[in-house]
């Protein structure tokens, strides 16, 4: 079965985005990625759009949605460090990754964050699939 994962941010235009995209694309069969904000954004940042098609992952038909788009109850709720609260969004676990937005910043600034999403949730795939949140 599935764990249902959703990664929070503000605005949903970057990091969340970002870590959905690598959890769809690292783990599919494991679990079910989805990214929201708790305030409503036009777009995703085109940077982290560009940065993953780098590395072949297509998030471009990715939007982002609001806390209320996704499903109520999540097994895991990430947030990415921007003091995001979620105090009525149910999760059997939660972590803040404490990651600094690129917003605003250069490419390069974009590369490392994506990178140290992908470790991110390489651990987290590793924590799944040793029954640590089973």
């Amino acid at each position: 079965m599935k764990l249902k994962v959703a990664f929070v941010c503000v605005h949903n235009s970057c990091r969340s985005q970002i870590a959905e995209g690598w959890a769809k694309y690292l783990a599919p069969d494991l679990m079910k990625a989805y990214s929201a904000g708790t305030e409503r954004y036009p777009e995703i940042k085109p940077k982290a759009i560009e940065v993953m098609k780098e590395i072949d992952i297509d998030i471009n038909a990715q939007y982002p949605k609001l806390l209320s788009e996704i499903p109520k109850k999540v097994d895991i709720l990430i947030t990415m460090g921007c003091n995001v609260n979620c105090p009525t969004f149910p999760s059997r676990h939660r972590a803040d990754w404490n990651l600094d937005d690129p917003s605003g910043k250069s490419i390069h600034e974009f590369r490392i964050t994506r990178d140290k999403i992908k470790l991110r949730i390489l651990d987290l795939i590793a924590q799944i699939e040793s029954g640590e949140f089973g």
